[in-house]
């Protein structure tokens, strides 16, 4: 079984040489641009690790998870659109870059390439494959919907929140663990628990990836306070809302709106109001309780413990944890 820092350099390997034309050049040099763009590469990750707990090499599943991760930059690109984002992992968006246009038709092939890719998988295991696929792509737009509904919304409860981020985040990492044990050939109770596991996984990294946001350390370079500035609902926010008197949930919505404010005292504002109402020890606590639920499904599936240690490794190094 390789390591996971070689399964990460073959993945980067593996895209880099999916080979998309050059001409039409608007067509396919953002494909190009949007892949190389960086990124954890977690879902081809996590797609490959699956695998691997079942199959000794788990590179013959190398196109599943250059769909997936394919995939996941397509979604990106249109939601830059609709985000009217102009950045993307420090460099400008498609978006901004090429334009909409652009950005919506290179969109549109790279989803098509996405299944090109999956024809390369085994004939026998490719119609379950789809199946998997297309309802994980099918959720993540539902997720997304929910997600710009929510920006109209004046009141988003926390469970109406977690189930939009299960969508919108987490489906898509169970979906590639899931083909990746399916191309290994786990089982049917093996896959539903994998599936379980990432689902749980994804909504400890997506609500990580909220606190540290507000409460990430500043002198590792992190931009902290976005979502504060945006008057995004996030975890934190939702569950401030949840326990706010009147007079707190009006600083918790106008805040970032208010002309007055420069951004730090803006910041500095919300999360004072957070630490009084303990939101980020409700936080820790959910991250914390999400993620060890994961590692016990983990830990229930039907192999040997050996073969589960690359992907507990994976896990851990995601969310910080050494043990």
């Amino acid at each position: 079984m390789p390591t996971n820092e070689q399964l990460l350099t073959t993945i980067e390997n593996y895209l880099a040489q999916i080979g998309f034309p050059s001409e039409p050049g608007k067509l396919y040099a953002p494909i190009g641009y949007s892949l190389a763009g960086g990124g954890k590469r977690l879902r081809p990750m996590l797609l490959l690790l699956a695998c691997g707990i079942y199959a000794d090499d788990p590179r013959a599943a190398l196109p599943a998870a250059a769909a997936v991760e394919v995939f996941h930059n397509f979604t990106l690109l249109h939601d830059d659109i609709m985000d009217n984002a102009p950045v993307r992992r420090g460099k400008p968006s498609v978006f901004a870059r090429w334009g909409q246009n652009v950005a919506i038709l290179s969109g549109d092939a790279m989803i098509i390439s996405a299944y090109r890719l999956l024809t390369l998988l085994p004939a026998e295991r490719l119609p379950r494959i789809l199946e998997v696929f297309n309802t994980m792509a099918l959720q993540v737009c539902e997720g997304q919907q929910y997600d710009m509904d929510f920006e109209q919304k004046e009141s988003v409860s926390v469970v109406e929140y977690m189930h939009m981020i299960e969508l919108k985040t987490s489906v898509l990492l169970a979906g590639a663990t899931v083909i990746g044990a399916l191309l290994g050939g786990a089982d049917a109770e093996d896959c539903r628990r994998l599936d379980r596991f990432a689902v749980e996984l994804g909504l400890a990294f997506q609500l990580q990836d909220d606190l540290l946001d507000s409460y990430g350390d500043e002198r590792l370079g992190k931009h902290i306070g976005g979502d504060i500035l945006e008057g995004k609902k996030t975890y934190l926010m939702v569950t401030a809302m949840s326990r706010a008197d009147e007079a707190q949930r009006a600083i918790l919505r106008s805040t970032h709106a208010d002309p007055s404010l420069s951004d730090r005292e803006k910041i500095d504002r919300i999360r004072a109001l957070y630490d009084r109402l303990d939101v980020p020890r409700l936080t820790e606590q959910q991250i914390c309780i999400r993620f060890e639920r994961a590692l016990s499904i983990l830990d229930n599936l039907s192999v040997e413990s050996p073969r589960l240690q690359n992907m507990r490794n994976y896990a851990q190094s995601l969310m910080g944890r050494t043990n």
